[in-house]
């Protein structure tokens, strides 16, 4: 059963890999040669399917220095058509919807194959942000543009650890037509136990079909990327921290630490019977840490399929 089917029949367990597609600056041959790189890659891993990601300038999720600039990305939807043409298995499309016109994402939706392509509708970083395109709207969008696409949408088990509602925001994106959920990066795997258990067990109450999760992990190769991670809003633990900041290999200690939370994580969801999915995150340029990615998703292929 492909991943498209697995997510119409809301189970589980399946593999992907998440990119960011080269930087804007990235022409022609450049992006191709990156392409054909980071494919000769991933095809022995037998990956369920792809994520790309849409990359937003977030100032405004965060009023302190960003640790990295921002560097603009080719757009994924260009970057799958134009250079990712022998990957024959489904892929994920991220659409920050905030950065295009409703005109721009209507032709989108209605360009894509549903049996090739899926995507996952990004709202705002904050309130205070311009957005061309809300989320709502852009959620109508796609059901209006082409019923058949599969839209998922983002969840945040540290937000739920805040405020203990994620859940609810899941079940107002089934409502709203979405199929699946992709998590941030998880590094609290407690914050992540407690939205599963509790959108599972709402889900009982109401009779309501649970959609998948895709749970992402990833490693840091440096307490920089890791003070990244954070700016972004992703929750790290003290003793997380306490054991990168103090280990010989940052890198090494980090893929032992995503492994055994991802492996934790799997047992969970099976315990409750929920339909899930692993997504191992390479977002750096540094071919140290696209290949302990590629090692990472290598290890959890094997703990998914046995």
């Amino acid at each position: 059963m492909g991943l498209i089917e697995q997510i119409a029949n809301s189970s589980g367990e399946f593999l992907l890999f998440a990119l960011t597609p080269p930087r804007a600056t990235s022409a022609g041959n450049q992006a191709q040669e990156i392409a054909d790189a980071t494919l000769a890659r991933l095809r022995p891993l037998d990956l369920d399917g792809l994520i790309l990601y849409d990359i937003a300038d977030e100032a405004a999720r965060n009023p302190a220095e960003r640790p990295f600039p921002f560097m603009p990305t080719l757009d994924p939807a260009a970057f799958l058509v134009n250079n990712l043409t022998s990957w024959a298995a489904p892929v994920i499309v991220y659409r920050a919807a905030g950065k295009y016109s409703s005109a721009e994402l209507r032709m989108w939706f209605t360009e894509q194959d549903p049996l090739r392509v899926m995507a996952v509708l990004v709202g705002a970083a904050s309130s205070d942000s311009r957005s061309r395109t809300s989320l709502a709207a852009a959620q109508a969008l796609s059901r209006e543009a082409n019923p058949a696409l599969f839209v998922g949408g983002v969840a945040i088990p540290e937000r739920h650890r805040r405020r203990d509602d994620e859940h609810r925001r899941l079940l107002a994106k089934q409502d709203a037509g979405g199929r699946f959920f992709v998590t941030q990066v998880v590094y609290d795997i407690n914050a992540a136990k407690n939205l599963v258990s509790d959108y599972h067990y709402v889900c009982a109450k109401q009779g309501t079909v649970v959609a998948p999760i895709v749970f992402t992990f990833s490693v840091c190769g440096s307490m920089r990327t890791l003070e990244f991670l954070r700016w972004l809003g992703v929750d790290v633990p003290r003793w997380i921290e306490n054991d990168l900041r103090h280990a010989t290999d940052t890198l090494e200690a980090s893929y032992r630490l995503a492994h055994a939370m991802a492996t934790d994580l799997i047992g969970y969801c099976r315990y409750l019977g929920i339909p899930f999915g692993i997504s191992v995150e390479s977002v750096s340029i540094r071919r140290v840490e696209i290949e302990m990615a590629v090692r990472l998703a290598e290890q959890l292929r094997a703990e998914l399929r046995g």
